[in-house]
């Protein structure tokens, strides 16, 4: 739970880094706004303003934009939702004071104020929000109270719109925009962390699962053992039997059932080989090429089918310790792969880079559409009259994910033989040793 709640932490995290990103965006353009509203109000329209004070309020804006890209660059410094209430703090105070040199109240870009509570609504905790828009109250009321006057004309004249009315339209204009493509891209960002936040909750639930099917799996192979150990002794008393053993069918189906039963003993000690409860020698080096190799010789004295084939192209041969988990991952994909094919089934082996290519393809019946979007969930399924391929696909998904590798599956067309092709793709750096 400690891992999902970190990896939480980090998504939100993120994304108001993400956030605060955008408002710097905003603060550059509106740096850039101003000062092309300045200077055309001043030099265009021949209304004086305060050039200087007005240029030291941008020169702050810029101080502080630098201060806020230079103090969120290293990772290590995260950007919390008090570093984006300070910064809407400021925009709030720039504001207010470029009106106040601007004609206060009467100037029509006070409609600006209206984008910082927009804002904080959206990327703010309701006490925040509430200060942003207490604070721009206060410069509302503030200017309407007191303000350099500007001498405008507001009466139109020969049917022409007034200064006034021109700022209205510009300033509404202006907040429309901003407001419509700052919160477009911020519900982005929103989407983009619940979907993550989506993944992780899947994912913790998914491995939870594997945690309590092993449990389940192991206590399952501590509970077999004294049976199996008991059906052992007992089988080989009957061979030491002559009135059973002078029957040859009887003789032979004995066999056949120690046979079987060395194999769930193999298959016991596998369990326990996994949950790490059998001796250390138990993990042995050997190399890709003869670790495969190993797997499909033990999987092919279990099955029997009319065409199968192991195919390597150009694979690195490097040495690795025996994989427990990565052999019971190739012996689902060929189970599945049989199971669809009883009588086809071929492993390709190949290498791209530091990429290993494990491919199984079969001549069966394929996936459904609806399977491959949600392929590797539990409990996704194929086969409904023989339940366990979605658990296998699911476990060799998890098994690839652990590794750092994924799962890629497909129907292949008619022209190709048809059937189906799953991929796993494996970094060779998480095997090697």
């Amino acid at each position: 739970m400690s891992q999902i709640s970190d990896s939480l932490f980090r998504v939100q995290r993120l994304t108001e880094r993400q956030n605060m990103q955008l408002l710097i965006q905003l603060r550059w353009i509106a740096v850039v706004g101003q000062v092309v509203t300045i200077s055309l109000v001043h030099y265009g329209f021949q209304i004086a303003l305060p050039l200087l004070p007005m240029a030291l309020v941008l020169v702050a804006l810029v101080a502080t934009n630098l201060a806020y890209i230079y103090w969120s660059q290293g990772l290590h410094r995260p950007v919390t939702s008090r570093s984006v209430f300070y910064a809407l703090l400021a925009d709030v105070l720039a504001l207010t004071i470029q009106l106040y040199l601007s004609g206060g109240a009467s100037n029509p870009f006070i409609y600006l104020y209206l984008l910082q509570g927009i804002l904080s609504a959206v990327l703010l905790p309701a006490h925040y929000t509430w200060c942003v828009v207490a604070a721009s109250f206060v410069g509302v009321l503030g200017l309407t109270l007191f303000h350099q006057p500007l001498h405008v004309q507001f009466v139109s004249q020969e049917g022409l719109p007034s200064l006034y009315v021109v700022g209205v339209l510009i300033s509404f204009a202006l907040t429309s925009i901003l407001t419509i493509v700052f919160l477009t891209r911020i519900v982005e960002n929103t989407r983009r962390r619940d979907k993550r936040i989506s993944n992780m909750r899947q994912r913790a639930s998914e491995e939870e699962h594997i945690v309590r099917l092993g449990l389940l799996a192991t206590g399952a192979a501590h509970e077999l053992g004294t049976p199996m150990a008991t059906m052992s002794v007992i089988l080989g008393d009957w061979q030491h039997m002559p009135a059973l053993m002078q029957d040859e069918d009887l003789r032979e189906d004995l066999q056949e059932m120690q046979r079987q039963l060395l194999r769930c003993k193999s298959i016991v000690s596998g369990v326990l080989l996994s949950a790490g409860e059998t001796r250390a020698e138990g993990t042995e080096s050997t190399t890709f090429a003869s670790f495969v190799q190993g797997v499909v010789s033990h999987w092919q004295t279990h099955n029997s089918l009319q065409h199968f084939a192991l195919h390597q192209q150009g694979v690195n041969d490097f040495a690795m310790l025996s994989d427990t988990a990565l052999q019971q991952m190739i012996c689902n994909l060929l189970d599945n792969a049989l199971e669809a094919s009883p009588d086809w089934v071929e492993l390709t082996l190949s290498s791209d880079h530091d990429q290993i290519r494990i491919q199984v393809r079969d001549h069966g019946p394929g996936f459904d559409a609806a399977v491959l979007q949600q392929l590797g969930q539990c409990h996704v399924s194929t086969k409904q009259e023989r339940p366990g391929r979605g658990l296998g696909l699911f476990l060799v998904t998890n098994v690839a994910r652990a590794l750092g590798g994924r799962v890629h599956a497909g129907n292949l067309p008619a022209q190709q033989g048809g059937g189906a092709l799953v991929e796993v793709s494996l970094p060779q750096s998480a095997l090697a040793i």
